[in-house]
């Protein structure tokens, strides 16, 4: 952080208590994610602590309740969440591999493996976070929830790509897009879905390869598919999927402006704009949407993207 110190976390309690169930990019999201549980009275006042831009006190609440109950899975996950937000991954890992251990259902056991997988995504970890969503996945494959299977290899791609692996990325885009059409039954918006989903990775990858002639045309045929109107509710992903190529191509003019568009909630965007105004020479306002990013307090991929890299660029 900028001069060393913690900045105010902002956090909603949604969010955080997304570590109760699964850790997923807003893009996963969908009416199959396990519902938030009933929060103890110990979480709501770690998350008042945290909203309040206290995270070492939130920090210490957790740790407090493990004192007497070290098996606690949302004392756990919350303590880990913090860790990894601070930078102290080797710690927060110490209580997920806690929370993995003394986890008392399929469904928890799966939440701590997700966030070791995200932990792991702070670190720029692609091997490490694929080892636990394996497990995720080789779990929901247990149960035939191909819909969850795919969720799980995309939020590993999502770490892989994230962490410079392309190669890992879309080796586990295409299983997770394979996956996802086993599920029964399928309706074609779910077959659009992953189609989509399938063509928005691949652009995205391509990008990253400096193809933009071949990122452009999985753009286009990624918005061919939302043309069709099937699924509506993901439209909102193609303008930050426009910048991301423009990005990557170098016209960072053109990137800022798809990603006026876009989810300016998103750290990772977030993140990419502060980048693109970097390219441009613009430092003051590289720097505000640097220090947005750096507050963020999801523990999921796009945090664990945009997180290190904005407290990077801050020092």
């Amino acid at each position: 952080m900028c001069g060393g110190t913690i900045a105010v976390m902002k956090i909603s309690v949604a969010v955080a208590w997304l570590l109760l169930s699964v850790s997923s990019s807003p893009s996963l999201l969908s009416a199959q994610t396990p519902q938030p549980q009933p929060q103890p009275e110990f979480v709501k006042q770690a998350l008042q602590l945290v909203h309040d831009g206290k995270p070492q006190e939130a920090l210490d609440v957790y740790l407090n309740e493990l004192k007497t109950s070290p098996g606690s899975l949302p004392a756990n996950l919350g303590a880990a969440g913090i860790l990894d937000w601070m930078g102290k991954g080797k710690d927060a890992r110490k209580h997920l591999a806690k929370a993995i251990e003394a986890a008392d259902t399929p469904e928890h056991r799966v939440a701590a493996e997700r966030s070791m997988a995200v932990s792991y995504a702070f670190e720029r970890d692609c091997g490490k976070a694929i080892e636990y969503e394996q497990q995720v996945f080789d779990f929901y494959a247990s149960v035939k929830n191909f819909y969850q299977q795919g969720e799980s290899a995309d939020e590993g791609a999502r770490i892989c790509l994230d962490a410079g692996d392309l190669e890992a990325a879309q080796k586990w885009y295409r299983i997770g897009h394979d996956s996802g059409l086993q599920e029964p039954d399928i309706k074609p918006a779910r077959q659009d879905l992953w189609a989509f989903r399938l063509e928005n990775a691949e652009a995205r990858i391509a990008a990253r390869r400096g193809d933009s002639s071949q990122a452009q045309k999985h753009v286009d045929a990624a918005k061919a598919i939302l043309d069709k109107g099937t699924i509506p509710e993901q439209a909102q992903f193609l303008p930050s999927l426009r910048g991301y190529v423009a990005f990557y191509g170098k016209d960072y003019k053109a990137a800022l402006a798809s990603f006026a568009d876009a989810n300016q909630n998103d750290p990772a965007i977030q993140c990419m704009i502060a980048e693109s105004f970097e390219k441009l020479g613009e430092k003051d306002k590289a720097q505000g949407y640097y220090r947005k990013a750096s507050l963020s307090a999801s523990h999921s991929p796009p945090a664990a993207y945009a997180v290190p890299l904005a407290r990077k660029k801050l020092r």
